[in-house]
């Protein structure tokens, strides 16, 4: 099995360098939540109702979650993704009123959990009314993962899980189409599916193929292709919270890649930052791939897609690798 790199602990947001601590993004939140108390609850239906236009409104918390939730819906359901830039760090974003209003009026809010989006635990904290919820980390509990790696988008069978919820949750909503909702979580599964036959490919033609990771942001793909992770631990661990890497780190990184130890470089180019870049740059030197993994999806790509082309990327860098 791929050692896990240590992270910080569960729950704990990270901060991009140069963003705002956590404690003033908490304030942020909370100042939203009291100007919002009072009339929020009126921006939407009532608890399980659709709304005008007769669909269920749906709040997912960055668009990968968005994209699963359509695949599921379709144009029965109007769903609005807060986090849609793919240049934008989710980890290091902050709610607007605009936000918070969008989410306690929601039928349903999906996010991913695990202090990814903490925005949204937050907000729905303050709702006067029960928002129904689905939370991709305590779904990815009920199918066996473990580890402490929030970006479960990364395991695929927390994503196919992921949409059977939604799924029975928009039944629930809209009892004329649940039919149809299952129907359409049903292919997606399937899609999925084919998704994991092509990692369990890659893991039979690369097992023990040693990368290196700018961050574990794709930490349960590669574990799941059984790749070894041989990154620094201390240099991951920095870097996912938004502190410098000891220069003992960082310098034991570089050998690794100039001395080509790895047969693939995983940066995350939405966390770019001088010493991942240093990385990458060495990495491209040494001619080692580089392949890059994001948080959130490429412009009108939906989510099977864009990991299918993040697989597809895997699988040709470990191809290049061991020449």
């Amino acid at each position: 099995m791929t050692p896990r790199t240590p992270r910080r602990a569960p729950g704990t947001p990270r901060r991009a360098p140069g963003a705002a601590p956590a404690g003033a993004v908490q304030v942020v939140v909370v100042l939203v939540i009291v100007v919002l108390a009072a009339g929020c609850g009126s921006t939407g239906g009532a608890a399980g109702a659709p709304h005008g236009d007769g669909r269920p409104a749906v709040v997912a918390s960055t668009d990968v979650w968005g994209s699963v939730v359509r695949a599921v819906g379709g144009d029965a359901v109007d769903v609005h993704s807060i986090v849609d830039d793919p240049t934008a760090d989710p980890h290091s974003y902050e709610s607007t009123a605009s936000d918070a209003a969008d989410v306690l009026g929601a039928d349903l809010v999906v996010f991913n959990g695990g202090g990814y989006d903490r925005f949204i635990a937050q907000i729905l904290a303050s709702a006067d009314r029960e928002v129904p919820a689905v939370e991709a980390v305590a779904v990815g509990g009920t199918v066996g993962v473990t580890s402490d790696n929030e970006h479960v988008w990364y395991d695929l069978p927390t994503v196919e899980a992921v949409a059977q919820r939604v799924a029975q949750q928009l039944g629930t909503l809209d009892p004329a189409r649940a039919a149809t909702f299952s129907a359409n979580a049903e292919e997606f599964g399937r899609e999925i599916d084919a998704l994991t036959g092509r990692v369990s490919k890659i893991r039979q033609q690369h097992e023990g193929a040693r990368v290196a990771l700018t961050e574990p942001i794709a930490s349960h793909l590669i574990e799941a292709a059984g790749l070894t992770d041989a990154t620094p631990p201390q240099f991951v661990q920095a870097v996912e919270e938004g502190t410098g890497p000891p220069a003992a780190a960082v310098a034991e990184t570089l050998q690794l890649l100039s001395g080509r130890g790895v047969a693939v470089l995983v940066v995350n180019p939405q966390t770019e930052t001088p010493v991942t870049r240093k990385v990458r740059s060495t990495a491209e030197a040494a001619a080692v791939p580089v392949v890059e993994m994001t948080e959130t999806l490429p412009e009108s790509t939906g989510y099977v897609a864009w990991m299918s082309r993040q697989i597809g990327s895997l699988d040709k860098g470990l191809e290049q690798g061991r020449r």
